[in-house]
């Protein structure tokens, strides 16, 4: 196992998965994925490692009712059921936020499993050398969080209890109140929506509106637009900025008046001129994505790129969180 990573991790790696076999890596590798991604979708998670990169002739990952289809499928087989997904065993099935459960492919050779540990790069999983004499063993996996990286907790649903009838009475009751409300803001003049500046501490006016969920919408997506993150010297998008630039498009489909300028950034790594390029080519991927991806008239957006000169994070100019792309109403 000579091209797996045993030391000096990158520090954009948040996973290392320990294991003692291939089949078991490749839970450990699936399981770290969705601790990074905790919104992933089986069909996400199927873009991500997809079947033709790994010539295994199946999907990687089958949700329950690919997992009921292939059951029926191999009911004469009971080898292919025990040997080619993690269907049973305890924990090995991944839990989706959704709670559904997902199986995960354990049927890999020995030439097409380099190229999983190298495919998991991408994603900033690591996978450790096997321990000596551990190659053929029924195994585990083990995951190390790297560079001080924490998964994002996602709380457990708590059961509901009887809810007594006067509290369904008070929320009908403020339920007729906001309607009410809200049917009056319809009729009132436009809101004027400000937009400060952080760096120059200046007002602007950007647009006229009377919907306020509208302006919700816009912060909310432009705080996981600019939350997104690129691989240091790349300008491809990743998978979160591709979620959140489809949510963008169904704003912009929603509110034809709307113009966008994307506007790119890198951390202050590097030369400054390849920095400055660097910028505006994630810049123009996003518009690319919008407009080939998700159809929106090339008109209504501007690329703009500013190298290193906006970090977002200042005290540390060579931090990730620095490489992104954010918009701005124009």
């Amino acid at each position: 196992m000579s091209d797996i990573q045993t030391t000096n991790y990158p520090s954009t790696a948040k996973v290392l998965v320990r294991s003692e076999n291939m089949s078991r890596t490749a839970l450990g590798i699936a399981h770290a994925y969705l601790l990074i991604y905790p919104n992933s979708t089986v069909e996400s998670l199927n873009k991500a490692f997809p079947k033709e990169e790994f010539g295994q002739g199946s999907d990687l990952f089958l949700g329950p009712n690919e997992r009921k289809a292939y059951v029926e499928a191999h009911k004469n087989d009971e080898k292919s059921l025990r040997t080619n997904y993690f269907f049973e065993e305890k924990n090995a099935m991944l839990k989706l936020k959704d709670g559904s459960e997902v199986a995960v492919l354990q049927m890999w050779s020995s030439d097409k499993f380099p190229k999983l540990v190298e495919w998991a790069k991408r994603y900033d999983i690591y996978v450790a050398e096997f321990a000596k004499g551990a190659k053929g063993k029924m195994g585990f996996f083990e995951l190390e969080y790297l560079n001080n990286w924490k998964p994002v907790v996602i709380e457990k649903v708590v059961e509901k209890k009887h809810i007594p009838w006067w509290v369904w009475l008070l929320g009908i009751i403020l339920l007729a109140i906001i309607i009410f409300l809200l049917m009056r803001s319809c009729n009132k003049e436009p809101e004027t929506v400000i937009v400060r500046d952080t760096v120059t501490q200046t007002e602007q006016v950007v647009v006229e509106v009377h919907d306020t969920l509208y302006v919700q919408q816009l912060a909310e997506i432009e705080d996981n637009f600019n939350a997104a993150e690129f691989q240091k010297g790349n300008s491809d998008l990743s998978r979160d900025a591709e979620f959140v630039l489809h949510d963008l498009a169904k704003l912009m489909n929603q509110y034809p008046e709307l113009r966008l300028r994307i506007e790119g950034h890198t951390s202050a790594e590097g030369d400054a001129n390849f920095n400055q390029k660097l910028s505006e080519a994630r810049a123009q991927a996003a518009v690319t994505f919008l407009v080939e991806h998700e159809g929106i008239d090339a008109n209504r957006l501007e690329a703009e790129g500013f190298g290193s000169s906006k970090l977002k994070n200042a005290d540390d100019p060579m931090a990730p969180e620095n490489r992104r792309t954010e918009f701005e109403i124009i």
